[in-house]
């Protein structure tokens, strides 16, 4: 049996504040040791529960957090960046089950270090709903016949998954107190719960459904700045829908994931454009 891990930062129990997220943050080198270790836990817990073969896939950032002489020899990881399906990079359909760990609650919401895919982007629909990386990436890996069969992180993105994804099982290793503030378990007991249900995800894959998936997707993006909705605008398809926001219809998950990475892409060229002005001397 073949298990794919994406595994994020925000969602990690332990973690609640940017300067923990960011690299060259003071708390982020701890940040990257509990991620590690959280990674882990999942990934025994996979092997215990029948796995033959793990892919990690680090999904943090510049998705090269993980402290690869730490991590449990038996997987094999994906990472650096950019990567041409981001999050869900490496997902391919003759996984059997994906686990998501260390996810949080999309843009808008109550969640700790709440945001969908950028900080660039203000708000994040698909089809009218507010949509987290969860859900996209959920979508994604539908389309390849592979259901999500975990999801860890606090309790609104555990919320909303138990909520849309058919079957999934969670672990909620933290309540969000505020953007930068949680009521955590401790990291020992999280890895606890997570390994015990990675194992149940995997031995119990069979009741675990696919998400379904529109035929067609409607994107909205509201961005911070109005630069960066301008530049956004000139991607083939785009409409403006305000100052900040626009919107686009897709037709795959596949197309989603490459008009979310261009838009995040081009927001950030937005945000170091304006840097360079105010800054420069």
């Amino acid at each position: 049996m073949r298990v794919y891990i994406s595994v994020d930062m925000e969602g990690i129990a332990g973690i609640a504040t940017y300067d923990q997220v960011i690299r060259g943050g003071s708390g982020y080198p701890r940040a990257q040791q509990l991620m590690t270790a959280e990674t882990n836990a999942a990934i025994e817990g996979a092997f215990h529960g029948g796995a033959t073969e793990v892919l990690v896939n680090d999904s943090h950032g510049t998705m090269d957090n993980l402290l690869h002489e730490q991590l449990d020899p038996r997987a094999r990881v994906i990472f650096g960046s950019p990567k041409a399906f981001c999050m869900a990079e490496g997902l391919t359909p003759d996984f059997d089950v994906a686990l998501y760990v260390g996810y949080h609650a999309p843009a808008g919401s109550e969640g700790v270090l709440a945001h969908s895919f950028s900080g660039y982007f203000a708000s994040f629909h698909v089809n009218g709903a507010v949509a987290s990386e969860a859900s996209v990436n959920a979508m994604f890996a539908a389309t390849r016949g592979v259901p999500v069969g975990l999801v860890t992180g606090d309790n609104v993105i555990c919320g909303l998954a138990q909520s849309t994804f058919p079957g999934v099982r969670t672990v909620q290793v933290k309540d969000a107190r505020g953007v930068m503030a949680a009521n955590s378990l401790s990291p020992q007991e999280a890895r606890r719960r997570i390994r015990e249900t990675a194992t149940a995800a995997v031995r119990g894959v069979g009741g675990t459904r696919l998400l379904p998936v529109p035929d067609r997707l409607h994107l909205e993006i509201g961005f911070q700045t109005a630069l960066a909705a301008e530049l956004v605008e000139a991607v083939p398809g785009v409409r403006r829908t305000s100052n900040l926001s626009i919107s686009r219809e897709v037709e795959s998950a596949d197309e989603l994931l490459g008009m979310i990475a261009t838009s995040y892409n081009l927001a950030g060229v937005a945000a170091r454009t304006v840097y360079s002005l105010v800054n420069r001397t």
